[in-house]
């Protein structure tokens, strides 16, 4: 399973890609704006900043709602960086630019998916990533994680190049479901990540190993 974080965040990006398991960044709107990021030079020169930490594919959101928007920002943001991949809502209009982008070589991931119909028509369309959203699914009472595996079902049933990232993680034990059913990549924030690295036994081994030593050693 590939690890991306999701966030527009420079020193959590850096923290993340220390740890040496970091593949990739997702970000949209909303993280540059919680991070002051405002105005469209400014937004582009921070996904090239992002570039320049991750050698790994990094998703940047176009924001145009129709077909010719979404082509122009997305062929602009793919010529910032050969990392970058672009980030295009589940739409019909998404759908026809990813159709496009697929047939230019351009890098996608279709974004908001939250059915399995949905990633089967991104799939179809040349996706190279689809993104269910799986945090937000289990806030409405609905099981995220068997969304993932329904598409994974469907996508090896047919043998889709396209990868499933499982977005909106929100905590460790989602990461760990989504590996348990196949998901590719998964994107959540360091908090999840890093959780996976503690576990209450672990410190109380290493603190009585350490204990037992320096009775030895004194």
């Amino acid at each position: 399973m590939k690890f991306f974080i999701d966030t527009a965040n420079l020193d959590q990006i850096k923290e993340a890609e220390d740890l040496g398991i970091l593949d990739g960044v997702t970000t949209n709107p909303s993280l540059m704006a919680k991070e002051g990021i405002s105005g469209a030079n400014n937004i582009l020169q921070h996904y090239v900043n992002i570039c320049n930490i991750v050698d790994g594919p990094v998703s940047a959101e176009v924001i145009a709602t129709d077909y010719e928007g979404m082509v122009k920002e997305g062929e602009d943001l793919a010529e910032l960086h050969s990392n970058i991949v672009v980030k295009v809502p589940m739409t019909k209009e998404g759908i026809k630019a990813i159709k496009y982008f697929s047939t230019k070589g351009i890098k996608t991931n279709c974004t908001l998916i939250f059915s399995a119909g949905q990633a089967l028509i991104a799939a179809k369309a040349g996706a190279t990533y689809v993104s269910p959203f799986i945090g937000r699914l289990d806030d409405v009472s609905t099981n995220g994680v068997a969304l993932i595996e329904q598409i994974r079902l469907i996508f090896d049933n047919y043998m889709f190049d396209t990868q499933i990232l499982a977005a909106s993680v929100r905590h460790p034990m989602h990461i760990i479901e989504c590996a348990e059913i196949g998901a590719d990549v998964m994107t959540g924030p360091l908090s999840a990540i890093l959780a996976l690295i503690n576990h209450p036994l672990t410190d109380n081994g290493l603190a009585k190993f350490l204990a037992d030593y320096n009775k030895l050693n004194g």
